[in-house]
């Protein structure tokens, strides 16, 4: 463990090296005082990613605190950043060493210097252009980080279906998803997305898994915060992957077990009626619609599959319309929407996939890196006469924050037209 971090240490030095060149190089023109305040700020950047990655030879990364863990982020996106920016002066660098190595062999050497020419030399031109992928890159996701994080996005859509009871039409269901409550450093933001979705007015709310990264305890200073959420027809929610514990080294099998359970108590505690491959009846002026929840189930990228459909969906053949919370939109492809059994579920609410929490949602384009990994993975899909709906995520994982792709709290209006 100590080499390999030894060895990252000795590679973000020599890359804030080559950075600090090229800030030099194109500097070299500027006035004392303005080439001073570059370098200064450069040496500062400099100088916070070499303590960072130095305290973490002796104070490992895992058992940092979320607060040292969102420091170390800004320094890690800094030092990716800068990587980037130096990659075109290596480029440039390794084609100049093979044309002197060349050049030895040459009876008649090449005396072209660099930079005689009028205009920008080459290697000055390189450093912008290694400065420039290097700062705004940066900029960008700092800024994901400190403000996108919290950027919260109602999106309203409407679900139209004829199987739909009279006595529904209309209505409004709020869905939150993937809380991944260990990231957060304070309850303020909760407090502030769940407030949003109160001012929905939802006749019910559905939560779609993940409220932790991996253990209970995450949950401790947010418990009064989840109870904030309540709507006259309750509070329903489902597990997501991280909810199992599956990516952490327990002590004992025991203790995964432990935690698990603390994790169902917490939901209870909350007020949210957490479905375990089952269903429930939601009732509205004497009519009846069916709610089925299950547990975890991946249709691809060797996510668990803890869920039981045929458990949940058991008993609903006199349900008029059924909607289902499964985390992972995956699992429509792969069973619901696939499967005829189950071809009378008529809506499915996921989350899991964060929109990768960063991409570009403009009109007219929808993109993001995770759409390479699943075929649904934000908005409203239909297939036949069945829906889905990948909520984006109110939470982050991983990079703490969101750039393109921001933090959603989902409107759906049912309606029978």
């Amino acid at each position: 463990m100590f080499l390999r971090f030894f060895i990252f240490f000795i590679l973000i030095v020599l890359v804030e090296i080559y950075f600090l060149q090229a800030l030099k190089t194109i500097s070299v023109d500027y006035t004392p005082g303005k080439k001073k305040i570059i370098l200064y700020i450069a040496y500062t950047f400099a100088a916070f990613n070499l303590i960072l990655s130095a305290v973490s030879l002796f104070y490992p990364p895992p058992e940092w605190n979320n607060f040292f863990r969102f420091i170390s982020a800004i320094g890690l996106i800094l030092f990716l950043c800068k990587l980037i920016g130096c990659t075109f002066l290596l480029v440039d660098d390794i084609i100049r060493l093979f044309r002197w190595i060349i050049s030895l062999f040459q009876k008649t050497p090449n005396e072209t210097i660099e930079g005689a020419n009028h205009g920008i030399s080459r290697v000055k031109f390189l450093s912008y252009v290694a400065v420039t992928f290097t700062v705004i890159p940066a900029f960008s996701f700092i800024y994901g980080m400190v403000r996108g994080a919290y950027k919260y996005r109602v999106h309203k859509v409407k679900v139209s279906s004829p199987n739909l009871p009279e006595a529904f039409e209309g209505f409004k269901i709020v869905q939150l998803s993937d809380l991944h409550s260990g990231s957060f450093l304070s309850t303020e933001p909760l407090i502030k997305a769940f407030t949003i979705a109160l001012d929905q007015k939802p006749d019910i709310i559905f939560f779609t898994g993940d409220l932790v990264n991996n253990e209970t305890g995450e949950t401790d200073m947010h418990l009064e915060t989840y109870k904030m959420l309540k709507a006259p027809h309750g509070v329903y929610s489902t597990l997501g992957n991280h909810d199992y514990g599956d990516y952490k080294q327990w002590d004992t099998p025991e203790d995964k077990i432990q935690n698990l359970n603390n994790l169902k108590t917490v939901h209870e505690q909350s007020g949210w009626r957490l479905l375990m491959n089952e269903h429930v009846p939601i009732e509205k002026n004497g009519q009846k619609i069916a709610l089925l929840g299950i547990e975890n189930w991946g249709g691809n990228l060797r996510f668990p599959r803890y869920g039981k459909l045929e458990n949940a969906h058991a008993g609903t053949e006199s349900y008029p319309f059924k909607i289902l919370l499964s985390h992972d939109p995956s699992h429509w492809d792969v069973q619901v929407s696939q499967e005829k059994q189950y071809k009378d579920i008529d809506l499915t609410l996921s989350g899991h996939t964060h929109g990768m929490q960063f991409g570009i949602e403009i009109p007219g384009l929808k993109w993001s890196p995770v759409q390479y990994l699943y075929k649904h993975w934000a908005g409203l899909y239909k297939q036949e006469n069945q829906y889905l709906y990948v909520n984006r995520g109110l939470g982050f994982l991983g990079y703490p924050g969101r750039l393109g792709i921001w933090p959603e709290i989902t409107v759906i209006e049912l309606s029978r037209v």
